[in-house]
Parts: structure tokens; C-alpha cells; sequence
């Protein structure tokens, strides 16, 4: 199978190439720093040669955009809306170019896209969907996805929750903090946290390309969401560390002014359920919590 990840050097392309070409897949990836054979110059805003490398490939995969760990600033607010939809526009470009168009185009979106809850589970049919930067993001990024529909081009977007790994994403962070002694909940701790452990959302990712009746928005999270205070008290469990300080929402909203960021990532309430996933029978390698983190941390 040949692969295009778009934006594919971060975190989640890495796994999604390695995963892929243990495989034996052919996987490129579209980058603005191109160090290695496979990866093919782009600058995720206009057409070029790469749009060759899209030419009779069977998956386009594209998690291009500025990350929102970053302080929601008028400047870093438009890279964040403009990274998103110019490169869906482009890559949209040199799909309707193709003489032989990719079969299955996977865009990232983000299970944000749905209301704080604290007890309303949100599932692709159901869910609520919200209006603030975060969620107006991610409603722009999916209308000018599904914009287009090339008859023989299946799309879906990846609405994905926190994804648990070692290799990056949240997870290293949340670690560190634990084993600092800083471990416990974050303001009123009651927010729902939505997350996948790494290899389930590669799975997942391949699954959604296998099944061909998968299409739309799908939410690539595990099936039971924990509160802050539950995942919090799980990672001092897994790594003996007895204690752990509360932060209360005062000194988050200092800390996230040293560390370049916003409280909102910690604070609002993700609270997803995967049910085109479950429906259609897609298996869970970690479903729970306690079997995630046992996993990530037992070295």
C-alpha cells in the first residue's frame, strides 16, 4: 500500500510510519524540512511537485497544523486557523489534479470540536458541537474538508482525543510533572479527559482504512473517558509516587503564562465516546486506563 502523510513529522506521523512500515507499506511524507528519501518537500500552502508523490496513492493521510499547545495569541490564533485549512485547500488542489486519486483521505480534526461535558457523552451522531476559537477551529478545518466530494475519493476526519504515548504528545509531560511531586488534579479535577493509547489510535487509523463503509467524522478516542482527579490518582498509582499537589485554576493560569500555553488544554471538560468505531467492531487493545498506562510505563 502506498502512503502520503501530510505534516507527518510530529508525534503521530512518526507512529503512523512506523506502524505502517513494519507493515510493508510505502509510506512518503510531505514536510517543509525534508531530511530523508521518502520525504518530499511541501510548503502545505501551494502546488509543486509534490503533488506527484499524491498521484495513484491508495491512503492521503493529512495531520498538518500549528500545534495549540501555545498561548492563544492574535498571531498564533491565525497560523492555527490557516496552517489547518490551506493545507486541506491545497492538498484538496492536487487531489482534483489526479488522474489516479487516492482512494481513502484521512484530515485530522480533534475531539475539541465538542461542548465541555461533564456527563453528556459525546459520540459522532450525538455530540454537541460548540462555538469558541477551539471548536469554531475545528468546525472551519472539517467544512472546508468535506467541501469537496470526488465520488471516488472516501473521506474521513480523525476527530482524535488525547493520544498516550512515550514518544511525544502529552504523555512525557504528565509523567514528569507525577514524579515532581505535582501530580494531582487540576482545578476542580471533575473534567472528563477523552484519550487512546498510542498503538490503539494506529489501529485505529489502519481500521478506518480497511473498513470502506467508514466515512465522516469518526472519534478516534478509547471507550471510558476519566475525570482529571481519576487519571491524575492512576499515574501516582503506576509510578509509586504517594503524593500529589492540587493546582488550583489561579496557579494554572500562572503557570500556562511561563509555560506558553492555555489552562483550556487542561481544564476543558473532553468527554468522547468512539461509537462509529465500537459499532462497527473495531477492538481495543487498551480500553482502560489502568491497562494503558501499565503498558506505557512497565519500563
Amino acid at each position: 500500500m502506498k502512503i502520503v502523510i501530510a505534516g507527518g513529522t510530529g508525534f503521530l506521523g512518526e507512529s503512523l510510519e512506523k506502524y505502517f512500515k513494519e507493515k510493508d507499506d510505502q509510506v512518503y511524507i510531505l514536510t517543509r524540512k525534508p531530511k530523508r528519501d521518502h520525504e518530499v518537500y511541501w510548503d502545505a500552502r501551494t502546488l509543486g511537485e509534490w503533488k506527484n508523490t499524491i498521484e495513484g496513492t491508495g491512503v492521503l493521510i493529512n495531520l498538518t497544523g500549528k500545534s495549540v499547545d501555545c498561548r492563544y495569541t492574535d498571531k498564533n490564533k491565525k497560523e492555527i486557523y490557516t496552517s489547518r485549512i490551506e493545507s486541506t485547500g491545497i492538498l484538496q488542489e492536487a487531489v482534483d489534479q489526479c488522474n489516479m486519486k487516492p482512494k481513502v483521505w484521512l484530515n485530522a480534526s480533534s475531539a475539541t470540536i465538542y461542548i465541555h461535558s461533564e456527563t453528556q457523552l459525546n459520540t459522532e451522531e450525538n455530540g454537541t458541537i460548540g462555538d469558541d476559537f477551539s471548536m469554531n477551529i475545528c468546525k472551519s478545518w472539517e467544512k472546508e474538508f468535506f467541501m469537496v466530494n470526488n465520488e471516488s475519493v472516501r473521506k474521513v476526519a480523525l476527530r482524535t482525543s488525547i493520544v498516550l504515548g512515550n514518544n511525544g504528545g502529552a504523555f512525557p509531560k504528565l509523567r514528569t510533572i507525577t514524579k515532581l511531586g505535582l501530580g494531582g488534579k487540576q482545578g476542580r479535577g471533575q473534567q472528563k479527559v477523552s484519550w487512546i493509547h498510542i498503538d490503539d489510535f494506529c489501529k485505529a487509523v489502519e481500521w478506518v482504512i480497511d473498513n470502506e463503509n467508514i466515512s465522516g467524522p469518526v472519534n478516534i478516542t478509547a471507550p471510558n473517558p476519566v475525570s482529571n482527579e481519576d487519571l491524575m490518582t492512576k499515574m501516582r498509582k503506576h509510578l509509586k509516587i504517594p503524593f500529589g499537589l492540587n493546582a488550583p485554576v489561579w496557579q494554572l493560569e500562572i503557570a500556562s503564562l511561563f509555560l506558553n500555553t492555555e489552562t483550556e488544554l487542561l481544564l476543558k471538560s473532553r468527554n468522547v465516546y468512539p461509537e462509529k468505531l465500537t459499532k462497527n467492531g473495531f477492538h481495543f487493545s487498551y480500553p482502560d486506563l489502568d491497562e494503558a498506562l501499565y503498558n506505557l510505563l512497565k519500563n
